[in-house]
């Protein structure tokens, strides 16, 4: 790892931390030195991590939390712990995600419809908007929202998930037009195919050879969580 992308001494919220991009860039975030808080639902595969991180980076924070149910005060808790416990917040990497599979609009359950927008756009903001006053302290604060491929998510059958993903996108411009140069850095990224539990909902696993692991990314997510990651600041980036 290069001090360019060095997270020494900064603290990362990892959001989906136990999920596959969440897990390898918490991991490649505290190979880089930063104290990682992962943020998660599933109180067993958070703690796997937990295990992985500690074992090659500063001890990382446990936060189980379901994005499901949890409301504004409860990301305000969040946030308060966080300066209590830790004193400062300098990046949050948005991975957690709601997807069914494929299913026409037509036939789409209401209720999941409405989870997948709550989790995959509601949630991610609510949590964002807590979180920015410790980020605008920081001397180099990020926000990164780890999307999906429009050229896919915009076409038939992807539901509420495909329109949570274009609301994203949105809102990365939007939020960074409104917080100016000297707010906290607001970019998407893009990674490519992953061998994912998500992706398997929407393609056989044994005909998708596109996919990569997920930690082939990671290291993409700390750049962009680090002080050259201002150099993405209202963008989003494509995996190369």
């Amino acid at each position: 790892m290069s001090n360019t992308t060095s997270l020494e001494g900064r603290v990362v919220l990892v959001a989906g931390a136990a999920g596959g991009l969440g897990s390898a860039a918490s991991v490649a975030c505290a190979q880089a030195g930063a104290t990682v808080v992962l943020l998660g639902r599933k109180v067993a595969a958070l703690n796997r991590v937990y295990d992985a991180v500690k074992a090659i980076g500063p001890e990382p924070v446990l936060y189980p939390l379901d994005l499901v149910g949890a409301t504004p005060d409860d990301y305000d808790e969040l946030a308060g712990r966080i300066e209590t416990e830790l004193g400062r917040l300098d990046g949050m990497l948005h991975c957690a995600a709601e997807f069914k599979g494929l299913t026409p609009l037509l036939h789409t359950d209401p209720a999941d419809f409405a989870r997948a927008i709550h989790v995959d756009l509601t949630a991610r903001w609510w949590l964002t908007q807590a979180c920015l006053p410790l980020l605008a302290r920081s001397d180099a604060g990020a926000v990164v929202f780890a999307l999906d491929d429009p050229a896919r998510t915009d076409g038939a059958f992807w539901g509420g998930y495909g329109l949570a993903q274009s609301a994203q996108a949105s809102m990365v411009s939007m939020l960074q037009a409104e917080l100016g140069e000297h707010g906290p850095c607001i970019s998407g990224f893009r990674p490519g195919p992953m061998r994912t539990a998500l992706r398997g909902k929407a393609y056989q696993p044994n005909a998708d050879a596109e996919a990569r692991a997920p930690a082939d990314y990671a290291a993409a997510c700390v750049e962009l969580l680090s002080p050259v990651g201002s150099a993405s600041r209202g963008r989003i980036v494509d995996a190369s």
